[in-house]
């Protein structure tokens, strides 16, 4: 038989498996987490089963990786502008900025000074022999100064195109500062009125598209799974089996000790319920390796876990360029140690120190898509003065560890968004535990609305009238009367969604 008969065979299989998926949510009303592990289980399978020809299974998830990152730049800008211009006062923005921005790189390094510490311990790299491949060829490295100047935007639209998160946001911060300053008096108001509009409506519209992909993530997972597995080759791998064994103790020590100390110690939270919500943007990030296409997931689920919305989007979107503990911290240092060990160099304490630094610099402004640690390797080895063909060595498992180091980026992301909620006092700590159900169907106006009702059991009817009038009144004029960074009480939410496991549909348990 033909491979192209086998491809379509096994794209067979998986719309059969599709086919299972689709009942399970529609008739079975299957949570999301459940058909994502089913997912998952079902790809492993299918990659193994059709090794070599899921050529045709993997262009569904390349498909839906194509929408879901084609939707993250609109939807980052327009959330952006839609939270910040209700602003009552911008000095919160600027402790949510600098708390972001902290923890993000103390994530990065954390992991790079834990990566270091394991390389060592397995002595990663002695005795390796390996012939330098001589068609090699090296990435441009932009200088410091020019990374740092390209975070800052140039040309809107070339930034929209790359899905350049960092200028896109500092340009929606710029925009929606404007208009603040615009509508600080009642002409400026009126005549900025259409452009709040516009944009509201904008936000609207962008969070129910991006509901819409992410309703599909299970068979993105499925067909992306498979064609992992399908394409891995062992034989390639076994001489640098150690070096992949190291990324992913590092890479789970990380994501799973070192990073809930730190939400743990910060904001005196159990971090066992931060993985609870977590868990479908984790999966969604393994399988894409995409930072940037994880955003609407990861936003979606800090919600769910009582993150307000405008948080969310903010410190994901920095969150997908700045920091990265997994492309940016683990991957190049865990390459650095193997090649200094390999070249028999006696590298000082202060010289290990000193790649811990440069995997910081290194970390601002890298692109949260596939391939982005080749590019933050390739910066660390030029600065250190590393010889840059090494990186080449470490291809055939590059891919299968870029799955983990993407989701401990976006973990490192969602961790510091809830430490940042809970620092600012903006944490619904009944959502994070579980005390009360996360429904897409409600904004937030109407949460209040409901859980002021709720909360009248047991009272007179006419005390119940009057009470619910008053929290009615007041939801209303919630974004007015805080001056934190919150969201106005209007359908224009970050991932607003319609229910029915809407976007991703997980609801924590009572």
């Amino acid at each position: 038989m033909s491979d192209i008969a086998y491809d379509w065979i096994a794209l067979g299989a998986a719309a059969i498996l599709f086919a299972v998926l689709s009942f399970l949510k529609r008739r079975k009303n299957t949570g999301f987490t459940t058909r994502v592990l089913l997912a998952t289980a079902f790809g492993i399978i299918l990659g193994i089963a059709f090794k070599g020809h899921t050529d045709y299974v993997g262009a569904v998830g390349s498909i839906w990786s194509n929408a879901i990152t084609a939707l993250v730049v609109p939807l980052l800008l327009f959330s952006i502008i839609s939270s910040i211009t209700n602003l009552g006062e911008s000095i919160r923005l600027k402790n949510i900025g600098a708390k972001t921005v902290f923890f993000l790189l103390l994530n990065t390094a954390t992991a790079s000074l834990l990566t270091l510490i394991l390389a060592q311990a397995f002595q990663l790299g002695r005795g390796f022999h390996y012939t330098l491949p001589s068609d090699y060829k090296q990435h441009d490295v932009p200088a410091v100064l020019d990374t740092i100047v390209n975070l800052f935007p140039h040309n809107i639209a070339d930034s929209w195109a790359n899905n350049q998160v960092v200028p896109i946001v500092l340009f929606a911060i710029l925009t929606s500062l404007a208009y603040n300053a615009a509508a600080s008096t009642d002409k400026g108001r009126s005549a900025v009125a259409p452009f709040k509009t516009f944009i509201d409506a904008s936000n609207v519209v962008f969070s129910k598209a991006t509901q819409i992909v992410v309703g599909f993530t299970p068979y993105a997972v499925l067909s992306l799974i498979a064609e992992a597995v399908s394409g891995s080759d062992v034989s390639t791998l076994l001489p640098l089996i150690l070096a992949l064994v190291v990324a992913y103790i590092a890479i789970v020590l990380q994501l799973f000790l070192v990073q809930p100390l730190v939400l743990a110690a910060v904001t005196k939270l159990n971090p066992i319920h931060f993985f609870k919500a977590f868990f479908p943007a984790g999966v969604v990030a393994f399988t894409s390796e995409s930072s940037i296409g994880t955003i609407p997931v990861t936003v979606r689920q800090l919600r769910s876990a009582g993150v307000p919305g405008d948080i969310a989007s903010f410190v994901t979107g920095l969150g997908a360029n700045l920091g990265m503990p997994g492309c940016a911290g683990v991957w190049p240092m865990l390459l650095a140690v193997f090649a200094v060990h390999a070249q028999g160099l006696n590298y000082s304490p202060a010289q290990y120190l000193f790649l811990v630094v440069l995997t910081l610099l290194v970390s601002i402004g890298t692109v949260g898509v596939p391939g982005t640690a080749t590019i933050t390797a390739t910066s660390l080895f030029a600065a250190a003065g590393l010889p840059i063909p090494f990186i080449a060595i470490s291809q055939p498992i590059s891919q299968i560890v870029d799955m983990g180091r993407t989701a401990l980026n976006v973990a490192g992301a969602a961790n510091t968004a809830v430490i940042v909620a809970q620092t600012e006092h903006q944490l619904d700590a009944d959502l994070y535990y579980g005390r009360k159900e996360y429904s897409d169907d409600l904004n937030d106006g109407e949460r209040f609305r409901q859980t002021a009702t709720q909360a009248l059991t047991g009272t007179e009817p006419s005390q119940r009238a009057n009470i619910t009038n008053d929290a009615k009144a007041d939801s209303a004029n919630v974004s007015q009367q805080q001056s934190g960074f919150t969201l106005n009480f209007a359908p224009n939410a970050v991932l607003s969604a319609s229910g029915d496991d809407a976007c991703c549909g997980t609801k924590p348990n009572k």
